[in-house]
């Protein structure tokens, strides 16, 4: 499926069946688009006949693959579904939050593997709300193996900005409270740090993004870029990155573990996020960069008001030393995922 803002030119290199366009947060158009996409798929049972694996990406795909094997009678075909989010609309105690994961929980237990993106996927949802006790596997989301990185930075020096930290926000741009800490971390310390902002904004999460960073003098937009052939020229250019997502803060937000903090540490640019959260953890754990205690704008001011240019500079240096392996999927990673559906496929038979 693809979506008006995002990604709506790109041109897969692999054989490809688009199934319809759908929006952000309009969840009765989703069941549309899904509902459409089960026959689309019944047109190509040829292409699934022959697979030796289906994997679903997240649960609005997971509902499609699970019905057209059901449909199509691949009962020899084993079905995994791998997560790099929870999204919102499972999250709560509505009636269409418990009808949803009744769904999935009904699909969990129909699968033969279960791949997360982060360990706390599992242990804070899975296992414990969703009562899943079957096969998993952790496939972090560093870079991919198969892209085609541009030169790995080889300076640790900072931005040209001799008396501003230079503080950058990179990815998807849609984490209202986000955008609104660093709006007030910008008024805060104006004469002394400078906020870079680099992805796609999503306006239907942040309306007055534009309006608001026109009145802010030393917040800069730089729009959409090439991805992965910008990353080393981004994270050069900033001193730090904010890695946080705020946007579910007491689930999704506080278990995923985001691509950014892969992608900035192969840069050499050290991250920024909460302490309570899996994000946190990780960056205290591998030494990526540095926490703090909430999202507020005072903690901030504190740490930025306290940290010092040869800091960051010596944090650079120091990931910049690190195997850039730490950070892109390897082939054994993928050898592992592999081995493990070959598994899959034989044990299911």
């Amino acid at each position: 499926m693809r979506r008006k803002n995002m990604n709506k030119d790109f041109k897969p290199d692999w054989p490809n069946v688009h199934l319809y366009e759908t929006e952000n947060e309009k969840l009765l158009k989703r069941f549309l688009v899904i509902f459409k996409s089960l026959f689309k798929m019944l047109a190509h049972r040829k292409a699934l006949h022959e697979s030796d694996v289906i994997i679903a990406r997240n649960l609005d795909m997971l509902c499609i693959a699970w019905f057209s094997k059901v449909v199509l009678r691949l009962n020899n075909t084993p079905l995994i579904y791998e997560c790099l989010d929870i999204n919102s609309a499972l999250c709560g105690n509505r009636y269409n939050h418990l009808l949803l994961r009744w769904v999935e929980r009904f699909l969990l237990r129909r699968i033969q593997l279960l791949v997360v993106s982060s360990p706390a996927f599992l242990t804070e949802y899975f296992c414990s709300i969703q009562s899943f006790q079957g096969k998993h596997y952790l496939l972090e989301n560093k870079l991919a193996l198969s892209l085609e990185l541009p030169s790995r930075p080889r300076s640790n020096l900072i931005s040209s900005e001799e008396n501003d930290i230079v503080l950058g926000w990179v990815g998807t741009i849609r984490c209202k409270p986000t955008f609104d800490l660093l709006v007030e971390l910008s008024r805060q310390l104006e004469k002394n740090i400078s906020i870079k902002i680099f992805g796609v904004v999503h306006e239907h999460c942040i309306n007055d993004f534009f309006e608001t960073i026109e009145k802010c003098k030393n917040i800069s937009f730089y729009g959409p870029y090439e991805y992965p052939q910008d990353l080393a020229k981004i994270y050069q250019s900033i001193d730090l990155v904010w890695a946080q997502d705020l946007w579910q803060r007491d689930t999704n937000s506080k278990w995923l573990l985001p691509n950014r903090i892969y992608e900035a540490s192969w840069a050499g640019c050290p991250s920024l996020a909460l302490a309570d959260t899996e994000t946190g953890r990780r960056i205290s754990q591998d030494k990526l960069g540095w926490v703090i205690d909430s999202p507020t704008s005072k903690c901030l001011v504190d740490f930025l008001s306290t940290i010092t240019k040869e800091s960051l500079s010596q944090k650079r240096a120091e990931l910049l030393l690190r195997s850039s392996a730490d950070f892109i999927q390897s082939k054994e990673d993928l050898q592992k995922l592999f081995e493990t559906l070959s598994d899959c496929r034989v044990s299911f038979k």
